[in-house]
């Protein structure tokens, strides 16, 4: 069973999809930490994000780098999304993803083009989606959390930023798959956004059997 997880950042994805992964006994891939890896290191190497054969250059990666709390950052994120902007990026990373959505038993994935891309076939797929404003907020906390001094104005316009550049990218952009099940977590709480996407998985499997 492969369980297909879209949606803009901060939207509640990440953590529906680790929901999702415990509840059916299944394995999960943020598969937003690949990219952010190659932001990470293309940063490291003095090179640019928006190069195509710096991006490129870092997709060469150890397996321990997504374990960097780097990745978790909030540099990491701007740098992960103009990276992936570029085909030879996402075609690096396509067989990496492919290959644990396939794996034995199936698996959960979360990222902006699993339902279209990676695992078009996928059993159920969700898009995760809440408000700017909701998304800001959240990710505000998180960082506040960490000790990290942004503000929140500062985080909303970066995420309608990435967002503006994942909708526009021609390879692969962010979009709810014709067959997902959309889900806006604007007005939810933690614990209701997972009640929801497991019933609209039960469903879907229902559909299914």
């Amino acid at each position: 069973m492969i369980i297909a997880v879209d949606g803009p950042a901060a939207s509640g994805k990440g953590t529906i999809a680790r929901a999702l992964a415990a509840h059916y006994g299944l394995p999960h891939l943020d598969t937003g930490l690949l990219y952010r890896a190659v932001g990470v290191t293309v940063a490291r190497n003095g090179g640019d994000p928006d190069d195509p054969a710096d991006a490129a250059a870092a997709c060469v990666f150890p397996d321990s780098l997504l374990d960097d709390l780097a990745l978790r950052s909030e540099e990491a994120g701007p740098l992960a999304s103009r990276a992936s902007r570029h085909p030879q990026v996402r075609a690096a990373l396509f067989e990496r993803q492919r290959a644990f959505a396939r794996q034995a038993g199936g698996a959960v994935l979360d990222g902006r083009d699993i339902g279209t891309v990676i695992a078009p076939d996928a059993d159920a797929k969700l898009f995760v989606t809440a408000s700017v404003a909701v998304r800001a907020e959240r990710r505000h906390r998180e960082l506040v959390a960490r000790g990290e001094p942004v503000s929140l104005a500062e985080i909303a316009a970066e995420l309608e930023a990435r967002d503006a550049r994942d909708m526009a990218r021609a390879d692969a952009p962010l979009r709810q798959a014709d067959d997902a099940d959309l889900l806006d977590t604007s007005d939810l709480s933690i614990g209701a956004s997972v009640q929801r996407a497991i019933a609209l998985v039960d469903a879907r499997l229902k559909d299914r059997a």
